[in-house]
């Protein structure tokens, strides 16, 4: 099933190492962690037999922005 999850970009929102290096509370904005992951997935190729690997650091909030990506 597919969900569309209408969004704004967010300033200062960069899909590279450099959007990661932010503040908690901004990923925990409305969208704000949805938004940098489905950027990402964007410009990701996609090659067949491939696979996806994710993680974190283990800090506060990895669990949840984890189980966003899994979903999206």
């Amino acid at each position: 099933m597919t969900r569309t999850v209408p969004s704004t970009p967010y300033s200062g929102q960069k899909p590279g190492t450099s959007g990661l290096r932010k503040k908690v509370k901004v990923f925990q904005q409305d969208n704000y962690a949805e938004n940098f992951v489905q950027a990402v997935f964007d410009v990701v190729e996609r090659t067949p037999g491939s696979t996806l690997v994710l993680g974190g650091d283990g800090r506060y909030h990895n669990r949840t922005v984890i189980q966003q990506t899994i979903r999206i």
